[in-house]
């Protein structure tokens, strides 16, 4: 259609009859041409809307009287599909969430309590067996580097860790097991140490 669509006399309401008038008229084969662009009927619905928005901010376009009202529509609404594809390729693919695919990243107040835990339980264990297992786990040392830092041969630290780690099961078997038994839940052993400890 080339011609004005409707006099311009009140803006709003002559803005939304002639945005109501354009759909009537084009509705159906904006329609058919956005699906055919997408292959998805409920994304075509949503380029419709958006290029009847598009159409309601620039409705001097379609009263001016030049070119083709169909035309432009058609124009608006292959633009807002190439834009919606050049976006999402340029992000990475989303990803659904499903039980199947658990979400990436745990809740974060999970490993707080299992922080607190196993400072707690270090905290009941000596100096010695305590600074030893922080140099290994915690500052990933390795057993030379543990001796070095420490001052105390090598076969020590080997020694201290291994009663580090036992000392620490049973603080965890007697502290865990009770609070988490009264709680109905299973006894849990700390983030960062659970490798460790098993």
């Amino acid at each position: 259609m080339a011609g004005p669509l409707w006099p311009r006399t009140r803006r709003g309401s002559t803005d939304e009859a002639l945005i109501r008038s354009v759909y009537e008229e084009h509705g159906h084969a904006l329609l058919a041409y956005a699906t055919r662009l997408t292959g998805d009927r409920a994304a075509a619905e949503d380029v419709v809307q958006e290029t009847l928005i598009r159409a309601w901010r620039n409705s001097e376009v379609l009263v001016n009287g030049k070119g083709s009202v169909r035309g432009w529509l058609l124009t608006v609404a292959r633009n807002i599909i190439t834009d919606r594809y050049r976006a999402k390729a340029a992000r990475p693919p989303e990803v659904s969430g499903s039980p199947a695919t658990p979400p990436v990243e745990l809740d974060h107040a999970d490993a707080v309590v299992d922080t607190m835990t196993v400072l707690g339980a270090l905290d009941q264990l000596s100096p010695e067996h305590r600074d030893v297992l922080t140099d290994l786990y915690y500052r990933q040392l390795s057993v030379a580097e543990t001796a070095d830092r420490l001052g105390i041969p090598a076969g020590t630290v080997k020694s201290r860790s291994h009663y580090a780690l036992k000392a620490l099961r049973e603080v965890f078997r007697d502290s865990g097991g009770k609070d988490d038994r009264r709680s109905g839940r299973p006894p849990r052993k700390p983030a960062g140490l659970r490798e460790v400890v098993a």
